[in-house]
Protein backbone atom coordinates (compact mmCIF):
# COMPACT_ATOMS: atom_id res chain seq x y z
CA UNK A 1 0.00 0.00 0.00
CA UNK A 2 1.25 3.65 -0.62
CA UNK A 3 1.99 5.80 1.63
CA UNK A 4 0.25 9.12 1.43
CA UNK A 5 2.34 12.57 0.71
CA UNK A 6 0.50 15.63 1.08
CA UNK A 7 1.96 18.44 -1.59
CA UNK A 8 3.00 15.59 -4.32
CA UNK A 9 0.04 15.88 -6.82
CA UNK A 10 0.48 14.53 -9.93
CA UNK A 11 -0.29 16.23 -13.36
CA UNK A 12 -2.10 13.87 -14.90
CA UNK A 13 -3.78 10.68 -13.79
CA UNK A 14 -5.21 7.29 -15.47
CA UNK A 15 -8.80 5.94 -15.16
CA UNK A 16 -10.50 3.12 -16.60
CA UNK A 17 -14.31 4.41 -18.15
CA UNK A 18 -16.58 2.08 -19.02
CA UNK A 19 -18.84 2.91 -21.76
CA UNK A 20 -22.13 1.66 -22.55
CA UNK A 21 -22.46 0.51 -26.37
CA UNK A 22 -25.74 1.53 -28.54
CA UNK A 23 -26.11 -2.86 -28.49
CA UNK A 24 -26.08 -2.91 -25.27
CA UNK A 25 -23.29 -3.89 -24.14
CA UNK A 26 -19.98 -2.38 -22.44
CA UNK A 27 -16.74 -1.18 -24.13
CA UNK A 28 -13.77 0.87 -22.18
CA UNK A 29 -11.34 3.59 -22.75
CA UNK A 30 -8.56 4.47 -20.30
CA UNK A 31 -8.00 8.22 -20.04
CA UNK A 32 -5.37 10.33 -19.14
CA UNK A 33 -6.99 13.04 -17.01
CA UNK A 34 -5.96 16.54 -15.93
CA UNK A 35 -5.35 16.12 -12.29
CA UNK A 36 -7.21 18.77 -9.78
CA UNK A 37 -7.71 19.19 -6.53
CA UNK A 38 -11.49 19.32 -5.43
CA UNK A 39 -11.17 23.53 -5.23
CA UNK A 40 -9.70 23.34 -8.49
CA UNK A 41 -11.97 21.50 -10.12
CA UNK A 42 -15.07 23.69 -8.47
CA UNK A 43 -13.33 26.91 -9.76
CA UNK A 44 -13.30 25.23 -12.85
CA UNK A 45 -16.57 24.03 -13.20
CA UNK A 46 -17.96 27.85 -11.96
CA UNK A 47 -15.93 28.93 -15.05
CA UNK A 48 -17.77 26.94 -17.46
CA UNK A 49 -21.00 27.80 -16.59
CA UNK A 50 -19.58 31.66 -16.23
CA UNK A 51 -18.86 31.58 -19.34
CA UNK A 52 -22.08 29.80 -20.72
CA UNK A 53 -24.21 31.84 -18.80
CA UNK A 54 -26.86 33.95 -21.44
CA UNK A 55 -29.21 36.68 -20.48
CA UNK A 56 -32.47 35.56 -21.31
CA UNK A 57 -34.21 37.45 -24.73
CA UNK A 58 -36.35 40.49 -23.70
CA UNK A 59 -37.96 40.32 -27.19
CA UNK A 60 -37.81 36.86 -28.81
CA UNK A 61 -37.96 36.13 -32.39
CA UNK A 62 -38.79 34.21 -34.72
CA UNK A 63 -35.57 32.42 -35.00
CA UNK A 64 -35.32 32.78 -31.48
CA UNK A 65 -38.23 30.58 -30.85
CA UNK A 66 -37.83 28.12 -33.64
CA UNK A 67 -36.38 24.85 -32.01
CA UNK A 68 -34.25 22.66 -33.79
CA UNK A 69 -33.26 19.02 -32.45
CA UNK A 70 -30.10 18.20 -34.77
CA UNK A 71 -28.63 21.74 -34.09
CA UNK A 72 -29.69 21.28 -30.25
CA UNK A 73 -27.96 17.66 -30.17
CA UNK A 74 -25.05 19.20 -32.41
CA UNK A 75 -24.31 22.06 -29.64
CA UNK A 76 -24.07 19.29 -27.06
CA UNK A 77 -21.78 16.76 -28.62
CA UNK A 78 -19.22 19.77 -29.11
CA UNK A 79 -19.73 21.51 -26.03
CA UNK A 80 -18.85 17.76 -24.15
CA UNK A 81 -15.68 17.28 -26.98
CA UNK A 82 -14.79 20.74 -25.69
CA UNK A 83 -15.33 19.80 -21.98
CA UNK A 84 -13.38 16.38 -22.48
CA UNK A 85 -10.28 18.60 -24.58
CA UNK A 86 -10.04 20.62 -20.74
CA UNK A 87 -10.08 17.49 -18.68
CA UNK A 88 -7.69 14.72 -20.72
CA UNK A 89 -4.81 14.92 -22.07
CA UNK A 90 -5.44 11.59 -24.35
CA UNK A 91 -6.74 7.92 -24.17
CA UNK A 92 -5.87 4.53 -25.34
CA UNK A 93 -7.84 4.47 -28.13
CA UNK A 94 -6.25 3.77 -31.83
CA UNK A 95 -7.43 7.05 -32.76
CA UNK A 96 -5.18 10.84 -32.47
CA UNK A 97 -6.92 12.26 -29.27
CA UNK A 98 -8.10 15.52 -30.90
CA UNK A 99 -11.02 17.48 -30.78
CA UNK A 100 -12.13 16.31 -34.37
CA UNK A 101 -11.91 12.20 -32.61
CA UNK A 102 -13.48 13.69 -29.21
CA UNK A 103 -16.50 15.29 -31.75
CA UNK A 104 -16.86 12.18 -33.78
CA UNK A 105 -17.04 10.13 -30.43
CA UNK A 106 -19.36 12.50 -28.84
CA UNK A 107 -21.76 11.62 -31.91
CA UNK A 108 -21.28 7.92 -32.76
CA UNK A 109 -21.40 7.46 -28.46
CA UNK A 110 -22.66 10.13 -26.48
CA UNK A 111 -23.01 8.08 -23.75
CA UNK A 112 -19.40 7.56 -23.59
CA UNK A 113 -18.80 11.30 -23.44
CA UNK A 114 -21.23 11.05 -20.84
CA UNK A 115 -18.96 8.30 -19.02
CA UNK A 116 -15.52 10.31 -19.37
CA UNK A 117 -17.28 13.24 -18.39
CA UNK A 118 -18.99 11.26 -14.69
CA UNK A 119 -15.81 9.47 -13.98
CA UNK A 120 -13.29 12.65 -14.36
CA UNK A 121 -15.95 14.31 -11.85
CA UNK A 122 -16.63 11.28 -9.63
CA UNK A 123 -12.53 10.90 -9.17
CA UNK A 124 -12.16 14.52 -8.33
CA UNK A 125 -15.10 15.20 -5.89
CA UNK A 126 -15.31 11.68 -4.38
CA UNK A 127 -12.46 9.61 -5.11
CA UNK A 128 -12.33 5.67 -6.40
CA UNK A 129 -11.26 2.87 -5.32
CA UNK A 130 -9.78 0.71 -8.52
CA UNK A 131 -11.01 1.25 -11.98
Amino acid sequence: MAKIKLGARPKTFEATVTVPMPEGGTASVTMQYRYRTRTEFGAFVDELVAAAGTPPATSPQEEDVRFSLRQALESTRDTNADYILKIADGWNLDEEFSRASLVQLCDELPGAALAIIERYRAALTEGRLGN
